[in-house]
C-alpha cells in the first residue's frame, strides 16, 4: 500500500516539475541567473538538472502534505501490529495509548 501511495505521490509531482522547468526557462535564460549579486558560474545543463530536482522536491513534499491531510483518522490512529502479534496486556486493541504496555502497541 505505501508503494502506491508513494507513486500517487512521486509521479504527479515528476510531470509538475517537468511543467514548471519549461514554463520557467522559457521565460529566464540559465545563464543570466546571478547569486547574491555574481554569476552562478554554471552550466546551463547543471542549472536546468538543480532546478528540476528542486521543483520536483517541493512538489513532492505538496503532494505528501495533501496525502498525509487526506488520510482517515482510521488509517491514521490504527494499531500497526498485527492482531496476533501484540502483547497480551494490550487490551484495546482499537485505542492508542489505552490498555497498552507503552511501547505503542495499540
Amino acid at each position: 500500500m505505501w508503494a502506491q501511495r508513494w507513486m500517487w505521490i512521486a509521479w504527479p509531482a515528476f510531470l509538475v516539475a517537468g511543467v514548471l522547468e519549461m514554463v520557467v526557462f522559457a521565460l529566464v535564460d540559465p545563464s543570466e541567473l546571478h547569486w547574491q549579486g555574481r554569476p552562478l558560474g554554471w552550466s546551463n545543463q547543471a542549472i536546468y538538472t538543480v532546478s528540476f530536482f528542486f521543483f520536483w522536491g517541493a512538489t513532492v513534499a505538496s503532494s505528501a502534505l495533501t496525502t498525509l491531510l487526506a488520510m482517515s483518522p482510521f488509517e491514521v490512529n490504527r494499531c500497526p501490529v498485527p492482531p496476533d502479534q501484540r502483547p497480551a496486556d494490550c487490551t484495546q486493541p482499537g485505542a492508542r495509548g489505552k490498555g497498552c504496555s507503552g511501547g505503542g502497541c495499540c
